[in-house]
C-alpha cells in the first residue's frame, strides 16, 4: 500500500512541475511571439514601401473583419549579424511599429531599459538582455548590423551594413532574449529594402484558435500570403515538451507497476498462508467464485487506499513543492534555481485535474490487473488436497 501511495505521489508530484515549466515558458515565449504570422509572397516590387503602405491597409481592413481577430501589427525581418566591441553575433532583427506593437505582443512590459517608443527615433533599435551582454554592449552604443547580402558599388562589391544605436534592452526569460533584436519600421525598410521576411502579425481572441485560420486568412487577403501560427513556428518546442511528460510518465509508471507487483506477492503469501483456511470454507460450502471475491476484495481495499493517499500526498505536495524547496535553500543555504542558469527563481508547478484523473485511473487499473492472479489461485485451491495433511 505504501509503495502504490508513493508511486501516485510521485508521477502527480512530477507530472505537475512539468506542466509549470511547459508553462513558464509557454507565457515567456508567447510573450513576445506574435498568434500567427502573415507574411506576403508578393514580388520584390510589392515589398517597396508605397505599395506595401497600401497593400497593408486592404488587408488589414478584411482581416479585421475575421471573427476573433482581435489585433494586426507590421513587421519588417531578417536574419543579419550584430558586430559589438566585443562580440559578433546572429540574430534575429525585426522591424516594429512602437505604436501598435504592444497589441499584439507584450514586448514593452518586458523592456529592463528604456522604452518601446524609444524606437520612434530613427537608426535606433533594442536587444534582448543576453545578446546585449554578448555583445558587451550597453544603452547608449553603436553596433553594426550587417546582412548576409552583398551590394555592388562602382568601387567594389560590399556586404550592406547600417549603424544603429542601441536605447533599451528587454529580457523575458527565454531563448529570444539571446537572438532578438528590434528597430523602427522605417530602419528596417532602409536597412533590408525589399528583401526579408515582410507581413504583419496577427492577435487572435484565443491563442489555441489561431492554428485552424489559415483557410479565413488565406481568403481575406487577395494578394499571395504564408500564414505561420504559433504552433508553427514555435511548435517543435512544444512538442519536445508534450514527448518529455510522456516520456516521464512511462517511466514513473514503473514505480506503480513495482507496488502493483508488490501486492500480487503480498497476495499469493496471503493465500499461501491461508490455504487450510479457503479449504474449510469450501468444505463449508462456499463456491470458488466466493473465495476469489475474499481476495479480491482484500487486493482492492489496498489498491484503493494506496492510491487514495497517494493522489492526496501528491495533489498537496504539487501545490506547496515551491514552498519545500525554498524551505530547502534557506535550511543549506544553497540556490537550486540559479535565475542566471535557469531564468527561473522558484520551482513551477501546475497541477491538472487531468493528470490526476489519468494517473489514478492507470493505477487502478494496473492493481486490478495485479489482484486477479491471486484471486484465481486462490478459487483454485483442492480442498480434498489440502485437508489432507493437516
Amino acid at each position: 500500500m505504501l509503495g502504490m501511495t508513493l508511486g501516485v505521489a510521485t508521477l502527480i508530484t512530477v507530472l505537475s512541475v512539468m506542466n509549470g515549466f511547459g508553462g513558464e515558458l509557454r507565457s515567456r515565449i508567447l510573450a513576445l511571439v506574435p498568434h500567427a504570422y502573415v507574411e506576403f509572397e508578393a514580388s520584390p516590387q510589392a515589398r517597396r514601401p508605397r505599395q506595401w503602405a497600401q497593400q497593408w491597409q486592404e488587408s488589414a481592413t478584411s482581416l479585421l473583419e475575421i471573427d476573433q481577430v482581435i489585433a494586426l501589427a507590421p513587421f519588417h525581418s531578417d536574419t543579419v549579424l550584430i558586430i559589438g566591441p566585443y562580440a559578433q553575433v546572429g540574430a534575429t532583427l525585426s522591424g516594429i511599429d512602437p505604436v501598435v506593437q504592444s497589441n499584439v505582443s507584450a514586448l514593452g512590459s518586458h523592456m529592463v531599459f528604456g522604452e518601446l517608443a524609444d524606437l520612434r527615433s530613427p537608426n535606433t533599435m533594442i536587444l534582448g538582455a543576453s545578446l546585449a551582454r554578448s555583445l558587451g554592449v550597453v544603452p547608449g552604443d553603436e553596433v553594426r548590423v550587417v546582412l548576409p547580402r552583398v551590394t555592388t558599388t562602382p568601387v567594389g562589391v560590399f556586404p550592406r551594413s547600417k549603424k544603429l544605436l542601441v536605447v533599451g534592452t528587454f529580457e523575458v526569460g527565454a531563448e529570444q532574449d539571446s537572438n532578438s533584436a528590434y528597430t523602427s519600421l522605417a530602419s528596417a525598410g532602409r536597412l533590408f529594402g525589399n528583401t526579408g521576411r515582410f507581413g504583419f502579425q496577427v492577435q487572435f481572441d484565443d491563442l489555441w484558435s489561431a492554428p485552424g485560420f489559415r483557410q479565413p486568412i488565406e481568403a481575406a487577403v487577395s494578394a499571395p500570403v504564408d500564414y505561420k501560427p504559433w504552433s508553427e513556428t514555435q511548435g517543435s518546442l512544444f512538442r519536445a515538451i508534450r514527448m518529455e511528460k510522456i516520456t516521464v510518465t512511462v517511466l514513473l509508471l514503473g514505480v506503480v507497476f513495482v507496488a502493483a507487483f508488490n501486492i500480487i506477492a503480498t497476495l499469493v503469501m496471503a493465500v499461501t498462508e491461508r490455504r487450510a483456511d479457503i479449504a474449510v470454507l469450501r468444505t463449508m460450502g462456499s463456491s470458488p467464485g466466493e473465495v476469489a471475491r475474499v481476495f479480491l476484495l482484500q487486493g482492492t481495499a489496498i489498491s484503493v487506499l494506496g492510491i487514495g493517499l497517494g493522489v492526496g500526498a501528491g495533489c498537496l505536495l504539487a501545490v506547496n513543492i515551491a514552498s519545500l524547496v525554498e524551505m530547502i535553500e534557506q535550511w543549506f543555504g544553497a540556490r537550486i534555481f540559479d535565475p542566471r542558469v535557469y531564468y527561473i527563481s522558484r520551482l513551477p508547478s501546475e497541477l491538472q485535474s487531468g493528470d490526476v484523473v489519468v494517473v489514478a485511473a492507470l493505477a487502478l487499473g494496473l492493481s486490478a490487473l495485479a489482484i486477479l492472479y491471486p484471486a484465481w489461485r486462490a478459487s483454485k485451491v483442492p480442498p480434498a488436497e489440502v485437508l489432507r495433511y493437516e
